[in-house]
């Protein structure tokens, strides 16, 4: 059967040791994070990309050696196991391959071959395969019966036979695959009567793309009109072509039998190989174009979640409206709700001395630092109006992306944290924590509701949510969790914990007041050993006896720094956070047989700032004052800029008009682009020129070459 480490590390170019650690490792409970950062000598440093990467190798080959079974299973009890199949089966490693060669004894509805069989052709298509027989018509009159009464139709018969045995065939499988690999065409049509209500797929009407060649995007976007019912899709080779290379492989001569041959070989192209490969090729393009998609989701959503905090700063959140006025809610540094209210300085109403006053003296009472604007309906009149109040120069003012917010503030987290408030109170919440930490809000919101995606409703539903939860693990673990100020959400993704510790956390720190040091969260009901191993070293608490306790050494490693304090002569607390004293340490002398220098450089490296966010730190950031609505944009103006999602064909730029504009990957650089990201990161600051401006659709064209 399968050697799992020897097929993944051939696979991946690992070494093999690397791969069996690993998978030791993860079979003993061990999560992504933790191996990456806790184990590298075990692993040669592999990071969380290869470990993740041995990981979904291995649950891939499991799912190949489930199935090797129930096909060995299947064919023993037809009694048509030979040692040669069996060892054929064992030894592949494709699924693909797999399923061709369980296809001849795959049980099979009634077809046209069996409903043959069934009559007694099955000799008479055997006879015709060995294309000998000079009188066929002859010895096929040996075969008419009540249920086969002419020559025509025992040949017909036999032909159905042949043309299943071509279908199942390895190598004629394999030939069609070639052809459909080289050349074949992606084709796609708008259904007859559909142009109108269908007209968003217009680009989709009559297109038609070699498919090695169709990006993923297009891909999706002709999908998604197929299943809202708009268009039709083919995938087509050069069927001559094909049809050429099989009648090479089945076609012996060019007697009449042989002619029988040609048309069973047709006939099985037609009815049987080329709908069977099409089916396997659009599985495998939506398949690509979805990992594609997850790929830039998952890139896109990283660096969202790791955008920059302001940090434990008191707040004053607005989610700005017109008619129903501006919900603005303060918040304290840990952004707890201290206070809710609703001004209204815009039309209707326009009551801006009243608003203006509020806003003073919630500043002044709650000692805001920073305000928070939800970029949405009436955000730039709501900026341009804040602007205007007299407030403390300290006081700096942001436009927050509220993406997601609503979804938050109906959700049931929402309704469990703020039972006693309404959705829009909620919603200003979510924007004023969004700007303190990003990533402690963010973990809040189903991901793909977050808007930073490219058709990522379209895509695998299980393999999206895989590879976002991977993500969010990520970046939650490589940030580090204050234990006593977390979310019992934020929690949830931290190494090792999962919902039923997480809440176990919050509820022990309800009764028991906050967790002194990392020893005491192993009064946690439920916390054994192996969820503290694996949890600890990414759980912070601040003001610790222990300063170890608030950086992301690991509990198992305190001996060590412990060791080097020591040797140094000094106190631990005056080791932490000195570089140059930290720098003097020689760590060759600390190598052990569990603690190498992979483990001591990241030792050292933590001492020198322990506890430290990766994160940059935030910057104050304005739009034009130009602008203010689309009708405001002009062809030609240079404006200021956020990026807000980027694609693979490019970028989009939020320039203060509440449509973001895009910028096509051919115009992000004076030079060639091929991916998007070598250039821009989600929520940069950039400038860019306006092309194009087309109201009606709503879509701004935006360029950012030729500009310094």
């Amino acid at each position: 059967m399968i050697i799992f480490e020897q097929v993944i590390a051939e696979r991946l170019n690992l070494g093999l040791v690397q791969v069996k650690n690993t998978l030791e490792l993860i079979n003993e409970g061990a999560t992504v994070p933790f191996i990456s950062r806790y184990r590298k000598e075990r692993t040669g440093s592999m990071d969380e990309v290869q470990v993740a990467g041995v990981r979904d190798a291995y649950e891939e080959l499991k799912e190949l050696g489930k199935r090797q079974e129930y096909v060995l299973k299947t064919i023993d009890e037809q009694g048509q196991l030979t040692d040669e199949l069996k060892k054929k089966i064992e030894e592949t490693l494709d699924m693909k391959t797999l399923e061709d060669i369980y296809l001849p004894y795959k049980p099979k509805r009634k077809t046209r071959a069996t409903v043959a069989r069934d009559k007694g052709l099955e000799p008479l298509a055997k006879l015709i395969m060995q294309q000998q027989e000079l009188l066929l018509e002859k010895r096929a009159e040996a075969f008419i019966t009540d249920e086969v009464p002419s020559v025509q139709e025992a040949l017909q018969g036999a032909r159905d036979i042949i043309a299943e045995w071509i279908s199942e065939n390895l190598r004629a499988r394999n030939i069609v695959r070639h052809h459909f690999s080289r050349s074949a065409v992606i084709y796609s049509k708008v259904v007859k009567g559909k142009e109108e209500e269908g007209e968003k797929f217009r680009d989709y009407f009559d297109f038609y793309e070699p498919l090695k060649k169709c990006p993923s995007h297009r891909i999706l976007a002709m999908r998604r009109g197929e299943k809202e019912g708009f268009l039709r899709i083919s995938i087509e080779p050069e069927a001559p072509r094909v049809l050429e290379d099989l009648e090479k492989l089945f076609v012996k001569g060019s007697y009449d039998v042989s002619q029988q041959v040609e048309v069973a070989v047709h006939d099985a192209y037609k009815r049987l190989l080329a709908p069977s490969i099409e089916n396997e090729f659009k599985a495998e393009s939506k398949e690509r174009a979805d990992q594609e998609a997850i790929r830039v989701f998952a890139e896109n959503l990283r660096q969202l979640l790791l955008a920059s905090p302001l940090g434990e700063k008191r707040v004053l959140a607005l989610d700005p409206g017109y008619r129903t006025g501006c919900k603005l809610v303060c918040l304290d540094a840990q952004g707890n709700l201290l206070h809710n209210a609703t001004i209204y300085p815009h039309p209707p109403q326009s009551d801006r001395s009243g608003a203006t006053r509020k806003i003073s003296a919630l500043v002044q009472q709650y000692k805001i630092e920073a305000i928070a604007i939800g970029n949405g309906t009436a955000s730039r009149e709501t900026e341009r109006f804040i602007k205007l109040v007299r407030l403390p120069e300290d006081v700096s003012v942001f436009v927050v992306n509220e993406a997601g917010a609503s979804i938050y503030s109906a959700s049931k987290v929402a309704r469990d944290e703020f039972p006693d408030y309404d959705v829009t109170v909620r919603g200003s919440v979510s924007i004023g924590r969004r700007l303190m930490d990003p990533l402690a809000e963010l973990v809040k919101i189903e991901p793909k509701s977050i808007g930073v995606g490219q058709y990522q409703h379209d895509v695998d539903q299980g393999s999206l949510k895989k590879s976002l939860d991977d993500v969010v693990e990520s970046c939650v673990n490589m940030v580090g969790v204050d234990v006593n100020t977390a979310s019992q959400h934020l929690l949830t993704y931290v190494s090792g914990l999962g919902p039923a510790l997480a809440k176990n956390i919050i509820d022990t720190r309800a009764e028991k007041g906050a967790f002194k040091s990392r020893a005491s969260l192993k009064t946690v009901p439920r916390m054994g050993d192996k969820a503290f191993e694996q949890c600890a070293g990414f759980l912070r608490i601040s003001n610790a006896k222990n300063p170890l306790d608030n950086s992301a050494v690991h509990p198992e490693s305190y001996h060590v720094v412990q060791q080097m304090a020591k040797d140094l002569g000094r106190d631990l607390k005056e080791v932490v956070a000195d570089e140059s004293l930290v720098s003097s340490i020689d760590i060759n002398k600390y190598v052990t047989d569990k603690v190498g220098i992979p483990t001591l450089k990241d030792i050292v490296e933590e001492l020198k700032k322990p506890g430290r966010d990766p994160r940059e730190g935030i910057e104050v950031f304005e739009f034009s004052k130009e602008v203010m609505s689309v009708s405001d944009l002009k062809p030609g103006m240079e404006l200021p800029g956020i990026v807000t999602n980027i694609t693979n064909f490019g970028a989009f730029v939020d320039v203060g008009v509440k449509q973001d504009g895009l910028v096509h990957i051919s115009h992000l650089a004076d030079r060639f682009v091929k991916d998007p990201n070598d250039v821009v990161k989600l929520n940069q600051k950039v400038k860019v020129r306006v092309l194009e401006v087309d109201e009606r659709r709503s879509r701004i064209s935006l360029s950012m070459k030729g500009i310094k």
